[in-house]
């Protein structure tokens, strides 16, 4: 063994499908064979757009992070780390992607990294017909985490990392690179921009203006996907008492709050079919100027999540 951390596995979720999205990151410290600390940050994106899809995969909303550092804040006491130590990601490609993405959006260069992938380890390793995915192979190696959840994936990516050094006899988990013949990658420091991976593609992620509804005049519009499959329409509208979110389904017409327009002033856009992503965020804004409360209801799916990570 080493006398030193040897090795940090990190891993991202991402708001969107821009790799500079990134709305939380784990890390997992390895020390003399073992886990021996874990951290997990939410982080403000650079835009509170978040993807349906992306909200199913990790349960995270634009409320959740809205009031979070952003990346280069929530990594600066990380970032040395990164830079001393061998780094692991499962598809580690796309995890250093967003890392050098994410920086470059503040403005921020990335700092030198070795990095290497534990897809790669598990194919030599531990090849398998059903593949190498990280709940895949956890689940073959009886490692138990939540998947999707950044602090639990990067756990699970370092627990897969300590079972290679012993299946192999490795040293340490730094001394893998040499023990499987597999180089580690060297990332100088800065911004590597990969054009397929940062190209935006809202036209296909969010629908095409003839699929939008247009905002209302003065108000603002959405509709909104029913548990049955019905649309109903979440209007803003402006009264004598200040603004008011009309929703036509049946609560809604009995004067009463429905879930529908509880999503819209959460942001949780999970349902919303309307495909105006950024007039939610401009609704939030106009209720803060009126004074309208809009602080959030978490669904319960993501509050046991943060509970469990330890984040409230």
């Amino acid at each position: 063994m080493v006398d030193r951390m040897d090795a940090i596995a990190i891993d991202f979720e991402t708001a969107n499908e821009r790799r500079d999205s990134a709305c939380a990151v784990g890390l997992a410290w390895i020390d003399h064979g073992r886990v021996v600390r874990r951290e997990t940050r939410l982080i403000r994106p650079p835009e509170l757009r978040f993807s349906p899809g992306n909200i199913r995969v990790h349960g995270i909303l634009p409320a959740d992070v809205r009031g979070q550092p952003n990346l280069p804040e929530a990594m600066a006491e990380f970032l040395p780390d990164l830079s001393d130590r061998l780094v692991l990601a499962h598809n580690a490609g796309f995890d250093i992607g967003v890392l050098s993405a994410s920086l470059a959006a503040w403005g921020k260069r990335a700092p030198p990294v070795t990095y290497l992938c534990t897809v790669r380890v598990a194919r030599q390793v531990f090849p398998h017909p059903a593949g190498c995915g990280l709940a895949k192979v956890a689940g073959r190696l009886g490692i138990r985490f939540e998947h999707h959840d950044a602090g639990e994936d990067a756990y699970a990516c370092a627990e897969i990392a300590l079972a290679a050094m012993r299946e192999r006899g490795a040293a340490s988990v730094a001394d893998l690179p040499r023990v499987l013949k597999m180089p580690a990658v060297v990332r100088a420091g800065g911004y590597h921009p990969d054009p397929e991976n940062l190209r935006s593609t809202a036209p296909r992620a969010l629908g095409t203006t003839r699929n939008r509804m247009p905002s209302a005049d003065p108000g603002l519009r959405f509709a909104i996907r029913g548990s049955t499959g019905n649309r109903y329409a979440v209007v803003l509208e402006e009264r004598s008492t200040g603004p008011y979110l009309r929703c036509d389904c049946t609560a809604g017409l009995h004067r009463r709050r429905c879930r529908h327009v509880d999503a819209v002033v959460e942001g949780d856009v999970t349902d919303l079919v309307s495909g105006n992503f950024g007039d939610v965020e401009r609704l939030r804004e106009r209720l803060a100027v009126a004074g309208t409360p809009v602080e959030p209801l978490r669904v319960r799916a993501a509050t046991e999540r943060r509970s469990r990570a330890g984040l409230g």
